[in-house]
C-alpha cells in the first residue's frame, strides 16, 4: 500500500514553486522516486527474518500478464456469482486443455425468461461448447460444469427430472428441456438453439445445419403441442426447401421470411 502511495504523492508535487528558491528537476525528482521505490520493495513485511528482494530479483513469468488479462476479461464477461469457485473451474480447465466457463460477452439476462433462475443463452453455449463432444453425458458430469456457474441445483434437478434424464444420456435431450426452460413459445426456443449451437460468430445469422434443426424443431414439437401437426409438416418442408438453397444451413430470419407457412392457427 505505502510502497504505491508515496511515489504517487511525489509525482503530483510542482516542479516549479514560487516561494522555493530552489527548484528540482523532473529528472532528479524521477531518481528520487526510483530509489524510494527500491527501498520499499527491500523492506521486509513482517518482522520475521526474511530474505530481502531487489526488483531485479524478482522475475515475472512472461506468460503471466496475459495469462491475467484474458482472466479478467472472461471474469467480467461471463459475471459469475461465485468468482472464487469460478476461477477454479476455469484455470482447472485451461490446465487440462478444456473449454473453460466463460460467456463470449457481457449477457443482460433477457426479460422473457419464465424465472430468474441464471440460466441464459450464453450460459448454454458455454455448456454446448464443454459438452458437445460427448456422445452422452451424466448428471454428474453437467453439474460439475453447474456448478461452476453457481446455477441453482433445484433447476437442473427439474431439468433432469421433466427430461427422464437417468444414466447415461443424449447431451442434446438434456440442450432440448433447459432450451425450452427459458423460452416463451417454439420460435424462440428454436432462436435460442440456433444462437447456441452455431459456428458463426458472435452477431452473424446464427445458421445451423438442418439435420440439427429438424432434430430440435421435432422435439419442441413434442414438447410444446400449441402447432397443429399439419402446420409442422408445412414448416419442416418449407425449412428444408430453404436450407438446399443455402448450402444445407438454416437461420432463425428464415422464421420471419414472407413465404414461410403459418406456426399456429392464429397467424
Amino acid at each position: 500500500m505505502y510502497a504505491m502511495e508515496v511515489p504517487c504523492m511525489l509525482s503530483n508535487m510542482p516542479i516549479d514553486v514560487a516561494s522555493h528558491k530552489e527548484k528540482v528537476s523532473v529528472t532528479r525528482r524521477q531518481g528520487l522516486e526510483n530509489n524510494i521505490l527500491k527501498v520499499l520493495i527491500t523492506m521486509p513485511v513482517s518482522n520475521n527474518d526474511e530474505p530481502y528482494y531487489c526488483s531485479e530479483q524478482i522475475k515475472i513469468p512472461l506468460d503471466l500478464p496475459d495469462i491475467m488479462k484474458e482472466f479478467t476479461k472472461a471474469a467480467i464477461r461471463t459475471q459469475p456469482k461465485d468468482i472464487l469457485g469460478w476461477s477454479t473451474s476455469y484455470f482447472v480447465a485451461l490446465y487440462n486443455g478444456e473449454e473453460p466457463p466463460v460467456k463470449e460477452r457481457y449477457e443482460i439476462p433477457m426479460a422473457t425468461q419464465k424465472t430468474d433462475s441464471g440460466l441464459t443463452i450464453g450460459i448454454l453455449k458455454i455448456f454446448h461448447k464443454q459438452l458437445s463432444s460427448f456422445v452422452d453425458v451424466t448428471r454428474q458430469i453437467i453439474e460439475e460444469k453447474w456448478e461452476a456457474l453457481s446455477l441453482p441445483k433445484e433447476l437442473l434437478d427439474e431439468i433432469l427430472h421433466v427430461g427422464n434424464l437417468n444414466g447415461m444420456f443424449s447431451w442434446r435431450e438434456f440442450l432440448v428441456i433447459a432450451v425450452v426452460t427459458i423460452s416463451i413459445d417454439i420460435q424462440s426456443a428454436l432462436k435460442n438453439i440456433c444462437d447456441i449451437i452455431t459456428d458463426d460468430p458472435e452477431g452473424g445469422p446464427s445458421r445451423i445445419l438442418y439435420n440439427d434443426f429438424e432434430f430440435f424443431f421435432n422435439r419442441f414439437i413434442q414438447l410444446d403441442g400449441g402447432i397443429p401437426a399439419e402446420n409442422a409438416k408445412e414448416l419442416i418442408a418449407y425449412f428444408k426447401m430453404t436450407a438446399n438453397k443455402n448450402n444445407g444451413f438454416v437461420q432463425p430470419s428464415f422464421f420471419k421470411a414472407s413465404d414461410c407457412p403459418t406456426w399456429s392457427m392464429k397467424d
